[in-house]
């Protein structure tokens, strides 16, 4: 371990350094270390190969015509994935990482508050366990107040990017809800739910009038896709709700929408549920 590191983490850990450390120059093992590839190498092939070039190019090629076929190595080849069929349960989860969700080239990440969301982290990790068979990787980022939610796997990725989610910045590529799911009512609603509860607020509205206080909650989604906001905003004007478009929210205004919201679309998001209750 470089010194500088192990004088850093004395700090942090408040522990000292035991006395009888040595240290020594960065690159002092290299010597022993040559040794012991030597003798490996002369335990392995007899000799020290003269030219690691060729001996790469040979190994390649019995690669490339045999190996590759006798021997499975779980590293070299993709894990297996489950793509599931088309369902209010994918729909869900397709508005979810639409929401607060993003694809790369090989990951699939969903970055949720540690604190405000912590009780949907848990539901959208089972969500992905049912849809996909697969334990998603959960990381903490205390300075960041968040968790992300890591699926690890390029057919996920590809498997959600053909389902019309897209790769990379979503933002700049102005994108929208996929047309499987707003040409069926009930994938609408899972999907406006799944985009809500990650990228939504339930929020309380305060009015004075001739001295007495009037409170009630409003809903915004917010987004900065100008597709996608049309897009909400017409499901929910669809089903019976005034949406209106300010800015980059889509807003719920009224008790009565704010009912028929709850009642029709509702939320998988404690968080919401919660708020919208009390």
């Amino acid at each position: 371990m470089r010194l500088l590191c192990a004088r850093s983490l004395s700090r942090q850990a408040q522990i000292p350094l035991p006395k009888n450390i040595k240290i020594c120059d960065r690159y002092a093992h290299t010597h022993d270390a040559a040794i012991k590839g030597a003798r490996a190498l002369l335990k392995k092939y007899g000799r020290i190969p003269v030219d690691e070039n060729y001996r790469k190019a040979q190994w390649f090629k019995w690669w490339q015509q045999n190996g590759r076929f006798q021997i499975q190595v779980p590293q070299f080849y993709a894990l297996p994935v489950v793509e599931p069929p088309k369902s209010v349960e994918l729909a869900e989860f397709i508005g979810t990482m639409m929401g607060d969700g993003g694809l790369s080239k090989y990951q699939a990440c969903i970055t949720l508050h540690h604190i405000d969301d912590r009780k949907y982290i848990d539901f959208v990790i089972a969500r992905i366990k049912i849809l996909f068979k697969i334990t998603p990787a959960l990381y903490h980022i205390p300075k960041s107040s968040v968790f992300n939610i890591v699926i690890s796997r390029t057919g996920v990725v590809d498997y959600l990017h053909s389902l019309g989610l897209p790769i990379g910045n979503k933002v700049r590529q102005q994108f929208d809800m996929p047309e499987w799911i707003t040409e069926n009512k009930k994938f609408a609603i899972a999907c406006v739910r799944g985009l809500v509860d990650t990228d939504g607020s339930v929020f309380t509205h305060s009015y004075k009038v001739k001295g007495k206080w009037y409170h009630y909650k409003k809903l915004s989604f917010c987004s900065r896709s100008q597709p996608l906001q049309y897009t909400v905003a017409r499901i929910l004007t669809e089903l019976g709700m005034r949406a209106r478009i300010s800015g980059y929210d889509v807003c719920l205004d009224s008790i009565a929408d704010m009912k028929r919201f709850f009642a029709v679309i509702g939320s998988s998001n404690p968080k919401h549920l919660e708020r919208y209750a009390k």
